[in-house]
């Protein structure tokens, strides 16, 4: 494995590569051999500290050797395009973080390199790694066994606060040349994504509203992970602060979305409410290892939402890990991350979420974009997607 970017994200994916063959059976051990930055010093003070065998600065060079057979990208969305599509044409598995790509158009340039790829078997997968937390493992399998019915409506939020401190610095993810846009795509895309897994279904329609709600920051001095000091000098604000749209499904169930780093007091807070037509599910990943679930058609009298405490052998991923009641955190989705994708790359068989997934996010994200900038007004995905292939 090559790993391009070593900050938060990559900090979180050396976890996941580190310790996925330790605690899980695997085909093959992936061997963490090259961790690429712009600055060789830097890199190789994050390399010896997260276990990285040898450090480079041109990532185009990585794409030459040998001893690499999947790149994995944890940089800015600006540069996922360049680096993926290079990565696929020279033959390596390419894992690519979340949102796929900062336009649709580059991400539907992703994603036709990665059906040419496949065809190669060459593999390539988002990581959209909520998918893999194991209470919505389980809430996906639930929908899917028909013990909610048919869905009936959606609700989903993800809520964090890291920027509701309007002296927070700037940073690539308040840049929409580096980001694309703000909490709709750094955390928005999240919840579309929970949302398709969930449910089996895909968004077909949006209406949605992007605001901006702290125009100028100050220049940050440092960094670290998300928080940072800001100096005297300020800056404009590129991206929007919040994103809320509702949405029709494919089956035309309604949906809620609500994306915001401006919620005090939520640090992480990704929730999901599915109701159906027999019962419903609910999720908020600051519980993560508990799963929320009412069958309705339990009589009334002890009828009411059962806690489901998804820590047994039974449950996805958990007989890897720790005896029952005792919890997992927010690194153990990377970790499964690394097992799933290693066990496709060795079955050749094509990971998910894959770029297609990734693509199918990034129209939702495009649709939020132009309603917003339409007043608000109803627009719907797979007509536009279908004006584009005409």
């Amino acid at each position: 494995v090559a790993m391009i970017g070593y900050a938060f994200m990559g900090r979180a994916h050396s976890q996941g590569w580190r310790v996925a063959p330790r605690f899980f059976d695997l085909p093959s051990e992936p061997r963490m051999q090259v961790l690429v930055g712009r600055h060789a010093d830097a890199a190789q003070a994050v390399a010896d500290r997260l276990g990285w065998q040898e450090v480079e600065t041109d990532w185009r060079r990585v794409l030459e050797r040998d001893d690499v057979d999947l790149v994995d990208i944890c940089t800015p969305g600006d540069t996922h395009a360049e680096i993926a599509c290079a990565a696929l044409a020279a033959g390596k598995h390419v894992l690519v973080e979340k949102p796929m790509a900062n336009t649709l158009a580059e991400a539907e340039t992703m994603a036709a390199a990665a059906e040419e790829a496949a065809a190669r078997g060459v593999l390539s997968m988002v990581g959209f790694t909520y998918r893999r937390v194991p209470a919505v493992q389980l809430a996906r399998q639930l929908v899917a066994e028909g013990r909610i019915g048919q869905v009936r409506q959606v609700r989903c939020q993800y809520l964090q606060d890291w920027l509701a401190d309007p002296e927070a610095p700037l940073s690539w993810r308040t840049d929409k040349a580096k980001a694309g846009s703000g909490a709709l795509g750094d955390i928005g895309a999240h919840i579309v994504d929970l949302t398709h897994f969930v449910t089996g279904e895909r968004v077909a329609g949006v209406s949605g509203m992007l605001e901006t709600l702290v125009a100028e920051r100050p220049v940050a001095e440092s960094f670290d992970g998300l928080h940072g000091v800001g100096g005297s000098a300020r800056g404009p604000v590129t991206v929007d602060d919040t994103a809320m749209f509702t949405a029709r499904l494919a089956s035309g169930a309604p949906a809620v979305f609500d994306a915001t780093r401006f919620a005090w007091g939520r640090k992480n807070a990704i929730r999901i409410e599915v109701n159906g037509s027999t019962g419903s599910l609910a999720f908020d990943f600051e519980d993560m290892n508990v799963l929320q679930y009412y069958d309705a058609t339990e009589p009334a009298r002890t009828a009411g939402f059962h806690r489901i405490l998804v820590t047994e052998p039974e449950h996805p991923y958990m007989a890897g890990w720790w005896p029952a009641g005792h919890g997992l955190g927010y690194e153990h989705g990377f970790v499964h991350q690394a097992v799933d994708l290693v066990r496709a790359v060795a079955a050749g068989e094509q990971p998910t979420p894959s770029f297609a997934d990734g693509l199918a996010v990034q129209r939702v994200l495009d649709a939020v974009e132009r309603s917003s900038a339409a007043r608000s007004v109803y627009t719907d995905i797979a007509a536009h997607a279908a004006a584009a292939q005409s």
